[in-house]
């Protein structure tokens, strides 16, 4: 579905990304772990449009990303939920859900993904009419990632979700996009720092390091691995 092949990405001359190779098959759960600094929210970034690469390619569905302005990726089924939630804090529930809806997909499928939304957060349901400057961290969270999934979309992509969450709401929320995954068979792209957390359910993940992918491989493999193990894991 997604191949990025030899990516890079320079901020004032400094590389970002450094020749990135990463692929997602349809339907399946990639992560993209590593410290502070790595690039990964760099990556989606470049992704979703919100800078532009400086060499290497993005194919998505087998067409060239990169070609595609970024204001009609969403449309093509790509959503991004970013890092620090970015809800509309003014706005209710409800309406930062209908911002999200406003795709293609996302508008003719909006009934079928807001009972979805309500049933994956069902708080979310009894508070749609509150502001959402008002929620808290995790329920900001949880409605960052319904307005993502508003968008009736085919890759959905989660940018650190669990930052800034006490360890039980951001197991509630890995438990979402499990289930995400699991049952309604959508394709999934996070980056997360909770290494343990982000491996536990992925096929396949990718550690970012300086820019640059220095491991990659099934959640047996890179959980099996020493440098994994020390440096990420604690072991």
């Amino acid at each position: 579905m997604l191949s990025i092949e030899r990516l890079e990405v320079a901020y004032a001359g400094l590389r970002a990304l450094d020749g990135v190779d990463i692929a997602v098959a349809k339907g399946s759960f990639v992560t993209v772990v590593g410290p502070n600094g790595a690039g990964k929210t760099t990556l989606f970034r470049a992704i979703s449009g919100a800078v532009r690469p400086v060499g290497g390619r993005i194919t998505y569905e087998g067409q060239d990303l990169l070609a595609v302005p970024p204001a009609r990726r969403p449309h093509l089924g790509i959503a991004h939920v970013p890092e620090g939630r970015q809800v509309f804090p003014s706005m209710t529930v409800l309406e930062n859900l209908e911002m999200g809806a406003n795709t293609d997909a996302g508008r003719r499928q909006w009934a079928t993904t807001q009972d979805l939304v309500y049933q994956l957060f069902p708080v979310l349901a009894q508070r749609r009419r509150q502001a959402a400057g008002t929620l808290s961290g995790g329920e900001q969270q949880m409605l960052a990632i319904g307005r993502g999934l508003a968008s009736a979309p085919k890759l959905l992509m989660l940018d650190e979700p669990s930052m800034g969450l006490a360890p039980a709401v951001a197991e509630t929320i890995f438990e979402r996009i499990e289930q995400i995954h699991r049952e309604h068979g959508l394709t999934v792209l996070l980056v997360e720092q909770r290494v343990a957390e982000a491996l536990e359910s992925c096929d396949l993940g990718y550690v970012l390091e300086t820019g640059r992918v220095v491991l990659q491989g099934d959640h047996e493999t890179l959980m099996a691995d020493e440098r994994v193990k020390k440096a990420y894991l604690g072991l």
